[in-house]
């Protein structure tokens, strides 16, 4: 562990973190504040010019293709006449919103952000497939003057290298550069912000993982959980990214699971209070995307079997959690998947803790490892999917 793991071992610390110096109504503040976690709303609204990707961004922020249930209708002309919340697959707190493109006649900034309900959301993402416009610019002053964030994102970056590719001197580095300053040129009035270049169907290429971190900067602790939780692995980088974010809060799921050893009773047979654990490692199987909808998507975008994919899961906790949810990951070699209760009584030894810094020290420990042992397998996943670079 690090050292500022290390410190996250302090039960007497973790209780100040929640402002309690009493154990009984710390454990139940940061039970609250776990179940703050998964309710904390984020609001992100994507507008643009008509037909410059909006709708396919939005899914896959979300971890959908185009033609999935409930993905945002995409086409070469504006599909969208109102503003259109689509909420994630399996974050339902977080909320992308499809605005009606900029580039329609007549459009005028403070009449749109009014009829929009500006005040809904947490930020704004410009999108342009070509080069941003003065409607565009406009837009983004008028949501400078509310005090709110806003980013520009030029799409469909992959359509611009497989055309420049023909050409003899072709040097992505150069094209990529050439687009660059080409839309910072367009919105430089606005203090040169930055440009963030994408490609929706291949979000581990480009400016993906920048943008990510830029959003999140951008944002409160809960909802930069939130964020992070939310998205697609589509990288490494994207991975050690959520690992990053759920580490922070493993001391909180500790704290909130030691009710048992902080308030001895003979209706609690166990000094581990298990549904606050399986609750947290759940969300985190989900959030590596070990889940059986991750991993089909995984499976679909890279052409790879999806039980070589499966097969990378070798962890009894990630093979646990998967059972438990009814989606046994087969294996290469059949044998019975340990129960993840099971799992947790066998690692937590629930009978042997005298007080509940005990209880949380060691139940802190093992959520770390337990989440250590789950990004390993997603590295394994990535790495049979070809993308571990």
């Amino acid at each position: 562990m690090t050292e500022d793991s290390s410190a996250d071992l302090d039960f007497s610390g973790a209780l100040q973190r929640v402002g309690e110096s009493d154990p009984n109504t710390a454990v139940a503040k940061a039970k609250e504040q776990l179940d703050s976690l998964d309710s904390v709303t984020l609001n992100i609204a994507v507008t643009g010019e008509t037909g410059a990707g909006k709708s396919a961004f939005i899914n896959a922020f979300r971890g959908l293709n185009d033609d999935d249930d409930n993905s945002a209708p995409t086409g070469i002309t504006e599909t969208t006449k109102v503003a259109t919340m689509y909420t994630h697959p399996t974050k339902s707190n977080v909320r992308l919103w499809d605005l009606p493109g900029t580039g329609m006649p007549n459009f005028k900034a403070n009449k749109f952000l009014k009829e929009v309900k500006f005040d809904t959301y947490d930020l704004f993402i410009i999108i342009s497939s070509v080069r941003f416009k003065e409607s565009d610019v406009f837009l983004a002053k008028e949501i400078q003057k509310k005090q709110k964030m806003f980013y520009f994102v030029r799409t469909k970056i992959d359509n611009d290298i497989r055309s420049m590719s023909k050409t003899r001197k072709f040097d992505e580095q150069q094209v990529l550069s050439t687009i660059r300053e080409d839309c910072h040129r367009n919105v430089k009035e606005l203090g040169n912000p930055k440009v963030f270049l994408i490609s929706s169907y291949d979000l581990g290429k480009y400016d993906f993982q920048d943008l990510v971190d830029t959003l999140e900067s951008g944002l409160s602790v809960y909802k930069r959980f939130a964020l992070v939780q939310s998205l697609p692995v589509c990288s490494l980088a994207m991975l050690e990214k959520k690992k990053e974010v759920m580490e922070k809060f493993i001391w909180l799921a500790a704290l909130g699971s030691s009710l048992g050893a902080v308030i001895p009773s003979p209706l609690l047979s166990q000094a581990i209070d298990k549904m606050v654990l399986m609750t947290y490692l759940v969300s985190c199987h989900n959030a590596l995307g070990l889940n059986e909808q991750s991993l089909m998507k995984l499976s679909e975008r890279m052409d790879k079997p999806l039980t070589q994919l499966k097969s990378a899961i070798k962890s009894p906790l990630a093979l646990a959690v998967a059972d438990t949810m009814a989606i046994r990951p087969r294996t290469t070699v059949t044998k019975p998947v340990k129960k993840f209760e099971d799992l947790l009584d066998a690692r937590f030894l629930v009978t042997s803790f005298m007080n509940a810094a005990d209880a949380f020290k060691s139940t802190h420990i093992v959520l770390h490892g337990a989440l250590n042992d789950m990004v390993n397998d997603m590295r394994q996943v990535l790495r049979a999917a070809g993308l571990d670079e």
